[in-house]
């Protein structure tokens, strides 16, 4: 297992995504998956206060609250990198949907040290940006620059003073982005220049051979200003496994609990699953192996964050570390692209 440097954090190219423990995977299920994943390798975790998902008051802090009991299990703390978030604005039941700020952060913060047992988290992360964002399916309503942009940046320099008060204190060790913009992204990085503040050293965005936005200009700014794409959903929420092929939506399964609309079931986003699967077959790998290769592949992906409800899938996601791309390969998959761009 690759390991990539991501600020003064050395990470592995795999990240166990936690978000299916509390709801889908119990809390043994959740140890099992650490176990597998840390034998591969894999020492990065990633979560959020907001986890389960799908999120609800109910499940709020539940995946923490399992890591938390982990740790103070099996130890090995200092072995592990854990990445958590604070929630942005709109979920009434986690600080009555108020956006981030100084005194959300400092709330967020002390509950998640708090479940997951620990004095410090290596990468806080703000989960999306106060002004919205156009990822969870909202690309097609998506409206940037509606909020004032005086009080965005102030609202920035905030939560980059409140971020180096915390660091300072040994609360956070690296700070990072999620579901952001170039604009926000630059936005941070400049002013966390002009005034001597923390830098944002991750971005953490979807990414798969089905959602490829990251791939122009944000692809350059992970590139160029050292931001490493930490690629969420790299199999799509189980699409990219053949799993939902013909219609199919198993007990179980994410598509059967969520209750919203399902923006990525659509017909244009099957038949590109059907030929990626079909490529995939044809080079004697599996969908889920050619998938993850791809997103692993990419210079400016530092880790693609896996999720399993099983440990047999877990084990087939890990495997595809061992998978190299041949020219080929990503010839066909440029011609799939083309074919279907932007499937849902």
């Amino acid at each position: 297992m690759k390991k990539k440097k991501l600020g003064s954090l050395e990470v592995s190219e795999i990240c166990l995504g936690t978000m299916t423990w509390g709801l889908q995977n119990s809390e043994a299920d959740a140890f099992a998956q650490i176990q597998l994943a840390r034998e591969h390798g894999v020492n990065f975790l990633d979560t959020a206060e907001m986890y389960a998902v799908p999120p609800s008051a109910e499940t709020y802090g539940k995946t923490e609250t399992i890591i938390g009991n982990y740790l103070c299990r099996y130890g090995g703390r200092d072995k592990l990198i854990i990445a958590t978030k604070v929630a942005g604005p709109g979920v009434k039941y986690i600080r009555n949907g108020e956006p981030i700020n100084a005194k959300n952060i400092r709330l967020a913060l002390e509950g998640s040290l708090r479940r997951l047992q620990t004095d410090y988290i290596d990468l806080y992360q703000l989960h999306w940006p106060n002004r919205g964002s156009y990822h969870f399916g909202q690309l097609w309503h998506y409206e940037p620059g509606k909020t004032n942009t005086q009080q965005e940046k102030e609202n920035f320099l905030e939560v980059l003073h409140t971020l180096k008060d915390l660091k300072k204190e040994g609360k956070i060790r690296e700070i990072g982005l999620s579901n952001e913009t170039a604009w926000g992204i630059m936005t941070y990085l400049q002013l966390a220049e002009k005034h001597d503040l923390p830098r944002m050293v991750s971005i953490q965005n979807e990414y798969s051979l089905l959602y490829r936005l990251h791939d122009s200009d944000l692809a350059e700014i992970s590139l160029r200003e050292n931001i490493g794409l930490l690629a969420w959903s790299p199999l799509a929420t189980g699409l990219l496994t053949g799993k939902y092929a013909h219609g199919q939506i198993p007990p179980g399964s994410r598509w059967a609990i969520q209750k919203k609309f399902n923006h990525r079931n659509t017909p244009q986003a099957h038949a590109a699953v059907d030929a990626y699967k079909k490529l995939a077959e044809e080079h004697g790998m599996s969908l889920v192996q050619l998938a993850l290769a791809f997103v692993l592949s990419r210079p400016f992906v530092t880790s693609a964050i896996i999720g399993a409800t099983s440990l047999e899938q877990l084990k087939e996601n890990l495997s595809a570390v061992r998978i190299s791309l041949t020219p080929e390969i990503e010839k066909g998959i440029l011609q799939v692209r083309r074919q279907y761009p932007m499937p849902y």
